[in-house]
This record gives C-alpha cells, sequence and structure tokens, in this order.
C-alpha cells in the first residue's frame, strides 16, 4: 500500500504546487490523476468516469469565494475517489439482532480463515458481543487447527470438523453447540478450495441454504486488483453477497483497484484488515482512506470549508428567490445572518468582499472598533431571530409588545433592540417592495441586493 500512497502524495504536492490553473495545466493534471489510478489497477472505465466528473465539475462549477481553484480541484479529486469508493457514509457494523449468523465466503488464499478471526475479536472487544467461531472448510489441511489456535488465543468458543469430513453437517452442528453457548455472532468459516470452482461454488449454495445466514461476507485480497470484482460476480451467482471484507491492505499497490471494482457491483466494504495479527482490522471509511490515500492531514479541514461555502451558497440563492419573488420574511433575515455569521469575523468577510460591493470611501472609513461593534450588534440580531418561533419569522406582524417583551428575555436583549432588528426588516421590506414596484431588475447578490443601512448597524 506504501506506494500507492506514494503515488497520490506526489500527485498531491504537484497540485498544490500550481500557481494557476488553465485548460493545458487542467489536462496534464487529469492525465496524472489517470496515470496514478491505472498504476493502482483501476479500471479503465472508472478511471475515465473519475476524471471526466473532476474535469466537469471543475469547468462548470463556480469556485466558493476565498477558495483557491488548485484547492477546489483537490477537492474534487477528493469527493470523486469517496464517490468511487461507496460513499461518504461508513458502513454500518453493528448486528441487528441476537444471535446473528455471518457466513464467510471467499477464494483459497484471501486470508478468510485469519478474517473470521479479526471478526470475532473486534466484535468481542468493541461491540462486547458473544462470538462463536465454525469451521465447516475440510479440503484444505490445518484449516481446523488453524481456526481452533485463533479462537483459543482470542478466548471465544470454536466448533470444528470432529472427524466424519462432512462441512453440512457440521455447519448445523456448529450451530446448535454456538446457540447452547448463548452466543450472540456466530461466524461460519467455509472452503475455499475444491476441485473445480463449479464444487466450490455448489457447495457455498447448499451451505447457504443450511445456515441460512443473516448476512454473508465476501473475502477479497487486495492484491487481486481490479479481479476482485470477477471473483465477486462469480460468487453472486450463487449466494447473495450483503458486504465485503478486503485484506492485506498493507502490502499492496492494487488495493484501490480491489476496492473500487468490488464496490462496481454493488456490495458495501464493510472492513480492511491492515495486517497478519487479529488485531489488525479497520471499518472501511471511504472518506479517511481517501484522506490517507491522498496523504492530506489537512484536508478534512479544506473540505468543510468548501462544503460550508456551498451551503452558504444554496442559502443565498434560496434567500435571492424569496427576495425576487417579494415574499421577505424575518426568516429570509434570519438566513442572511445565518450565512454572514457562518463567514467568521466580518473584518474577514469585507476582505472576501469585491469592493465594488461598497463604495471605496465607505470601506477606507470603516474602523476595526465599528466592525467589532456592528459584529456583536448582528449577533444581538441572530439571538434574536433564534428566540422567535417559526410563526412569528414567517409573519412579524403578529409581534406585539408581550411577544417582544418574551423575545428580548429569551435572546438576552432588550425589547429595544427587538424593535430596532424590526425597523431594520421594515426598511429591508419596503425597498425589496419599491423595486419589485418599479420592476428593476435585482441584483445577484444579496449584499447587492440590499445595500444595507451602515449607520443603522452603529457604523
Amino acid at each position: 500500500m506504501k506506494a500507492l500512497f506514494e503515488s497520490f502524495s506526489k500527485l498531491v504536492a504537484k497540485i498544490r504546487g500550481l500557481t494557476y490553473i488553465d485548460e493545458e495545466t487542467l489536462r496534464e493534471i487529469l492525465k496524472e490523476i489517470q496515470r496514478t489510478l491505472l498504476k493502482a489497477d483501476v479500471s479503465v472505465e472508472i478511471v475515465y468516469s473519475i476524471t471526466k466528473n473532476i474535469e466537469k465539475k471543475f469547468k462548470e462549477s463556480k469556485v466558493p469565494e476565498g477558495v483557491h481553484p488548485k484547492d477546489y480541484l483537490l477537492y474534487l479529486l477528493y469527493t470523486e475517489l469517496v464517490n468511487a469508493l461507496g460513499g461518504d457514509v461508513p458502513p454500518q457494523v453493528d448486528i441487528p439482532k441476537r444471535p446473528y449468523k455471518l457466513m464467510l465466503v471467499g477464494i483459497e488464499g484471501c486470508g478468510k480463515t485469519t478474517s473470521a478471526a479479526k471478526l470475532a475479536y473486534f466484535y468481542t472487544k468493541n461491540k462486547k458481543l458473544k462470538v462463536g467461531l465454525i469451521q465447516t472448510d475440510v479440503h484444505r489441511p490445518g484449516a481446523r487447527e488453524q481456526l481452533k489456535q485463533l479462537a483459543e488465543k482470542i478466548g471465544v468458543p470454536f466448533y470444528g470438523d470432529p472427524g466424519h469430513g462432512d462441512p453440512y453437517r457440521i455447519a448445523q452442528e456448529g450451530i446448535e453447540h454456538m446457540l447452547k453457548r448463548g452466543v450472540d455472532l456466530i461466524i461460519i468459516d467455509t472452503a475455499g478450495r475444491h476441485k473445480s470452482e463449479t464444487e466450490l461454488m455448489e457447495e457455498i449454495k447448499r451451505l447457504y441454504d443450511i445456515v441460512k445466514p443473516d448476512e454473508v461476507m465476501l473475502v477479497i485480497d487486495a492484491t487481486s486488483g481490479k479481479q476482485a470484482a470477477a471473483q465477486a460476480e462469480a460468487f453472486m451467482k450463487y449466494v447473495p453477497i450483503h458486504s465485503i471484507f478486503v485484506t492485506k491492505m498493507d502490502s499492496t499497490a492494487r488495493g484501490g483497484g480491489a476496492l473500487m471494482s468490488v464496490i462496481k457491483t454493488g456490495a458495501k466494504i464493510k472492513f480492511i484488515g491492515t495486517g497478519e495479527d487479529v488485531e489488525e482490522i479497520e471499518i472501511f471509511n471511504p472518506r479517511r482512506f481517501v484522506a490517507r490515500l491522498l496523504g492530506l492531514g489537512d484536508l478534512e479541514t479544506l473540505v468543510e470549508k468548501i462544503r460550508a461555502l456551498e451551503e452558504e451558497e444554496k442559502i443565498v440563492k434560496e434567500v435571492e428567490k424569496e427576495i425576487e419573488e417579494g415574499k421577505i420574511t424575518l426568516l429570509t433575515l434570519k438566513k442572511q445572518l445565518e450565512t454572514i455569521m457562518k463567514l467568521g469575523p466580518l473584518s474577514k468577510l469585507f476582505e472576501l468582499l469585491p469592493t465594488s460591493m461598497f463604495p471605496a470611501p465607505v470601506l477606507k472609513n470603516i474602523s476595526d472598533e465599528q466592525l467589532q461593534l456592528t459584529q456583536q450588534k448582528l449577533k444581538r440580531w441572530y439571538a434574536i431571530l433564534q428566540s422567535m418561533t417559526m410563526e412569528e419569522l414567517l409573519n412579524p406582524d403578529i409581534l406585539d409588545a408581550s411577544r417582544i417583551r418574551r423575545i428580548a428575555r429569551g435572546s438576552g436583549t432588550s425589547p429595544k433592540e427587538v424593535r430596532e432588528l424590526l425597523q431594520y426588516y421594515q426598511l429591508i421590506k419596503r425597498l425589496v417592495s419599491d423595486m419589485k414596484k418599479s420592476r428593476k431588475r435585482l441584483p445577484k447578490s444579496l449584499l447587492k441586493q440590499i445595500d444595507i443601512n451602515l449607520g443603522e448597524l452603529g457604523m
């Protein structure tokens, strides 16, 4: 996996070293992304899909204010890789009922037996469940002894071949044995080899019919790369695959290919194995994996910043629509203030705003002290709006003296401040109404639509 991390780290360093991104530079970076993904054994189809989406979004989306294009390109690379690996939400690993039967399947050499022990360790230590292990593999010499030793190491019940060599009977007897012991989670290991693939799959199918597992987990070796999808599809012809365990993620540069090709089948990756010991198991988190893959310790901060800005853009558009339709309410004003407050101190906000939004003399004459006083006033206004009911926000006309006193107490302000806010709201409402009557086209930005009366804000 080290080679894969190094490849992506070099790619990220190259992107971060850019001073500007023109058409030619973007094309070169996209080719570098393609080379890196292909080196990781990701299929051509998936590589093309990822880079095409990045190119489309970079060209068509507006880069959020205050974000450098190279950071936005990194963000797009991050989100596309996360989406390719199954999405933004980690898998659900809690078992929905007890007892719960989990059956493992996979080809020989994929690390299935070790994975069974890792799962037993994980659920015993982290979920405090009573776990039992059953070995039904009667074809591989030493399979029973291997799992038995691992079960003893973890300290969980074990059931294996008592000598008759019948995997179906072992499964039935093993489940009865575990149920008598009050086991919460029963993990059934199966054979990974047979005289032929058809015989192996038929045995898996019959075991599935006998055991009736609540979940079938396919175990795949990360070194299989894009061949992992073929393995998954082969097993899916005989039994439903509910989840995936990818092993040997510590020793291969092809892990990305295995992960992405498996996701393509529709199965959900739940766990990854990161070493030989039973403790070396992780819940698969696409976000965490991609952040580690790209070698970006500060990536989460960048991602959260851009997501917050995108969310603010949505809010601004909602407010713009309300204003254009003449439906301005106190809720509209609250959304506007939320957006301003999220951007941080007003001094930072003014740094982000184009000077065309305000006359140059206004910007020059605003002192830090005035900005601080205005920031405090906005916070108090926002507290007032938060103390209002939805009915009051949507219909400010119902705000009488009694309601104003209640809102003032709830927000830690005075009735005078509440009335001051309402006066400001009426001022904006009249302005919007006048503009609509005169049929003037409203400017695009909310701050352009409403020329904030700086005097009213204490400036």
